[in-house]
Order: structure tokens, then C-alpha cells, then sequence
């Protein structure tokens, strides 16, 4: 079976180029690979980018970038897609390039998220240089992962499980009749995650980026106390993936999870849980996060 390998990249349109250049580099330590008036592309590893920022009237994430192995996958993908009552755009030329990827191709998830499949992305020449010296855990685990509010859960279980090919990581109960699903693609605890949440707008809730420092963690965290960007949750240590981390509003309103010590996961050994509370500590609220979003 054909399936997604790792969380590639994603597409941002923003509406403040230079305060997304203050936030990612200066706070976050992200290398800016190409910094003009519409565009902001940003490194954390080898990889030529994870984070393409577009300047746009809106501030929204364009699209979510999932990896698959190639062609083959690609092209399988796209058919179980197409199957499953998707509709599936397959892209070359210009829209690949512009990607910087070997093949591409585009679809909405059912609350309409744009979402694409690659293969093949490009690497760089010349080595990531942290303008604040962190370290950004990659690799075979992706570039972090995504977490979504969504309108039918149900929905998204059969497009991530049955059709993608992710495996379930466990679910967390957050609220009476609330829970939020994990799914991983790799040995990263998940690259996606969903819940149903009553009075919110479906959209991407947090991207996390995982550091291979807990001082990494502490510096930003401390940049963010002093103004650097707003604190949506204090420090804290998640239960299911053990991740200590805190979160930040970005320019464009979503949030960025930024952490240190993921749990991992190998398959052969690995049997989903059920939590009942998202922290063992820590990750306290604050005055810039919306006191109806649930703590996830």
C-alpha cells in the first residue's frame, strides 16, 4: 500500500513579510533562503525549504505539503484519492518547479484545506545555518507536525487512515464529548492530528517544530516572554508524546508549538493509548489564546 512518509512543507499566505521574517528567524532560529517584497522562503535543515510565506491579502496556511517515495506512490495515492471521491489535480512544470519538487499533485481535505503530495524535493547546496544557533529534528520524521480543527471527524480518520496510509498514535479527551486524534506516518509520535471543536472554524490550529536542545526551547521561550512574540501557552510537558514545549501566535494568527524530546514510535511494539488530560504540566493558557480553543 501506497502511503504518506513524512510532513514536507507548508505554504503560508501572510500579509506582514517582515514581522513573519522577525518571528521565524529571529525567535523560532529558521534560515531565510530568499527574503523579497511577496515572498519568504525559510530552512531548518537541509532541505531547500519547509516553510514557503507568500504575501497575500489574507493570512492563512495555502497549503500542507505531505511526502510520499515516488512516482509510483504518487501515482497510487492519487487514484485511492480519486476512488475515495476526491478530487485530484495532478501538477508539473511551473507548479512543481515552483514547489521544488520532482513531481506534485493537489487536493482539498473535506473542509476544503488544500493539501498536496510530492515527491522528490529539492535539497541545498550549502549547510543550515541557525541565525540563533538551534537545531531542528528532521529527517525521516518530517519537518514536525500539523494539528487541525475539523468538522467531521469521521471524514478525516478515513482520508488520513484508510486512504494515506497513517497509522493511529492514541486520542486525548479534552472535553465532554470532545477528543482529539494522533496519527503518525513515521517514527515521529504524529505529523497530524484532528478534533472536533464546537464553535470554532475548521483550519490549522499549531504547526510543531521539534529542536534537538532543551535550551533552544528555554531561549525562545524567553525571547517570547520579552516581546518577541505573544505566548498562547506557557511551558509545558504534553502526556502523549512527552513533548516539552510552549506555543506562540504567528503573524497570520495560527500558532507554532515549539519544543524539545518528542516521543517516538516503532510499530512493531507500539499499542495506541487514551489520555485524559493533554499535559502533565504546564501549558497554561494565557491572555493571547482564545479561552474556548481547547488545550491540544
Amino acid at each position: 500500500m501506497a502511503e504518506v512518509t513524512g510532513l514536507g512543507y507548508v505554504v503560508v499566505d501572510a500579509t506582514d513579510l517582515g514581522a513573519w521574517q522577525e518571528y521565524a528567524c529571529g525567535l523560532l532560529g529558521m534560515q531565510s533562503a530568499v527574503d523579497t517584497a511577496d515572498r519568504l522562503v525559510l530552512r531548518i535543515d537541509h532541505k531547500a525549504y519547509r516553510l514557503d510565506i507568500r504575501r497575500a491579502d489574507r493570512d492563512a496556511v495555502a497549503a500542507i505539503g505531505w511526502e510520499v517515495r515516488g512516482p509510483r506512490e504518487l501515482d497510487a495515492l492519487t487514484r485511492a484519492l480519486e476512488d475515495g471521491g476526491y478530487a485530484v489535480k495532478r501538477l508539473g512544470g511551473e507548479a512543481a518547479a515552483r514547489r521544488g519538487v520532482s513531481g506534485l499533485a493537489e487536493f482539498d481535505d473535506p473542509d476544503g484545506q488544500r493539501l498536496e503530495l510530492f515527491w522528490g524535493s529539492r535539497e541545498a547546496a550549502d549547510r543550515f545555518t541557525s541565525p540563533t544557533g538551534a537545531g531542528f529534528v528532521t529527517g525521516t520524521g518530517g519537518m514536525g507536525h500539523v494539528f487541525q480543527f475539523v468538522r467531521d471527524e469521521a471524514a478525516h480518520a478515513k482520508l488520513y487512515f484508510d486512504i494515506l496510509g497513517f497509522r493511529l498514535s492514541d486520542h486525548i479527551d479534552f472535553g465532554p464529548g470532545m477528543s482529539a486524534t494522533f496519527a503518525h506516518c513515521n517514527e515521529r509520535h504524529h505529523s497530524i492530528a484532528w478534533a472536533v471543536a464546537p464553535g470554532l472554524p475548521p483550519g490549522v490550529g499549531h504547526l510543531m517544530f521539534e529542536v534537538d536542545e532543551l535550551d533552544h526551547v528555554g531561549r525562545a521561550w524567553s525571547r517570547a516572554r520579552g516581546g518577541a512574540a505573544p505566548i498562547t501557552m506557557e511551558f509545558g510537558k504534553h502526556t502523549n508524546d512527552e513533548m516539552l514545549s510552549f506555543y506562540s501566535k504567528t503573524p497570520s494568527g495560527f500558532q507554532v508549538e515549539y519544543g524539545y524530546g518528542g516521543r517516538l514510535i516503532d510499530d512493531t511494539t507500539w499499542t495506541p493509548a487514551r489520555y485524559d488530560a493533554t499535559s502533565y504540566w504546564g501549558h497554561e493558557f494565557t491572555e493571547h489564546r482564545d479561552p474556548d480553543e481547547p488545550d491540544v
